[in-house]
């Protein structure tokens, strides 16, 4: 009974490096360099140990790797954003999720901190910096004079961003393609015969809003429609919906709406069928059935499951955020092993998603 005691216990003891260090004849500190990559042994010796450390169950305890090493083997990720907004938005969900996929391979954790503000995102980064926390991290959501990148270069905390590039050039990039994305959206919409559009976009601070509107307002120029507008809602669905309706109350009212996302596009689509069923219901407009046809045209500038579901159902811009976290996560594995990378690159250009909402009318 005791030896069975004993070899049971023995079974579920943790094999040290001075187990594999035996197991071969050699010294713990060698066994210490070759898990670690360091100079020193032979790569015989590595390829030795490593493989006597995989067949005997060896795992590294992160505390012990820790102290013996800089890096913390952890990434933060503190996006500034309303609570709403990362309670509903999707896309924020599917590149967080990418990124972990990225990361993990290479045995390195996320570090999940959402902020309210700016101000609290930058305090994240001055504790993280002074208490050694993370090791990098990933940035998303440029505004005009942000200031991020300098205080993270000033801290010297290696980072990537999501967007840009960083007009200071301090931190790498990488960009989804949405330079051509509106003129695809609008060159859509002229195609059905729509010449009155608003663009009701999200914060006018964020790099991405404006590059939107700067290329919604020479397309109209370019095009001569009748009839544009371009609207900030700060991601309020209650804004969007209230300017949308005062829209189409002017004379010459929008025939199409381009919302930021699909949260604004979706509230909108929402109110404009709740007020055509109601005017239908009243008889307002003859024997003229109102709805879905007289709904103006509708895109979303993010795509989801939301778009899909709701009728009539939402043409957007589909792009792959699981994909884009995870090149972005990769990014900032090169930089963190000090590999060269290449100041700011655009990739994945969005697709259109032709639905029901620019094709009923």
């Amino acid at each position: 009974m005791k030896s069975t005691s004993s070899g049971a216990t023995s079974s579920m003891q943790r094999v040290s490096l001075k187990d594999i260090a035996d197991e071969l004849g050699i010294s713990q500190t060698a066994v210490s360099f070759a898990i670690n990559d360091r100079p020193g042994v032979s790569a015989e010796t590595k390829r030795r140990v490593k493989e006597a450390a995989a067949k005997m169950g060896w795992r590294p305890i992160y505390a012990a790797q820790a102290l013996g090493s800089s890096k913390t083997m952890t990434v933060g990720f503190a996006p500034s954003r309303s609570v709403q907004g990362l309670k509903e938005e999707t896309f924020i969900l599917h590149f967080m999720a990418g990124a972990h996929e990225s990361l993990s391979r290479q045995r390195y954790g996320l570090l999940y901190r959402p902020c309210s503000s700016t101000k609290e995102e930058l305090d994240v980064y001055r504790d993280w910096a002074s208490r050694k926390r993370v090791d990098g991290v990933i940035l998303v959501d440029l505004k005009a004079d942000d200031p991020r990148p300098k205080l993270l270069a000033e801290l010297g905390l290696p980072a990537v961003l999501a967007g840009g590039p960083d007009p200071s050039n301090l931190v790498p990039s990488l960009s989804i393609d949405d330079s051509k994305t509106m003129g695809t959206i609008l060159d859509h919409l002229l195609s059905r015969g729509y010449r009155r559009i608003a663009y009701i976009s999200g914060d006018p601070m964020l790099d991405y809003s404006r590059d939107r509107e700067m290329s919604f307002r020479k397309f109209a120029e370019i095009n001569n429609l009748e009839f544009s507008s371009v609207s900030f809602t700060n991601f309020d669905p209650n804004a969007a919906v209230g300017e949308t309706l005062r829209l189409l109350g002017e004379l010459a009212a929008p025939t199409a709406f381009i919302y930021e996302n699909e949260i604004l596009a979706a509230a909108s689509l929402h109110a404009l069928a709740a007020d055509c069923l109601n005017r239908d219901r009243k008889g307002s407009d003859g024997d003229k059935r109102l709805y879905p046809y007289s709904i103006p045209a509708i895109v979303s500038f993010e795509d989801s499951f939301v778009c899909e579901a709701v009728y009539p159902s939402i043409t957007s811009v589909h792009r792959d955020a699981g994909v884009y976290g995870t090149k972005v996560a990769n990014l900032l594995l090169k930089v963190l092993a000090g590999e060269p990378v290449s100041g700011n690159r655009k990739i994945l250009t969005p697709k259109l998603i032709v639905r029901d909402s620019t094709s009923l009318a």
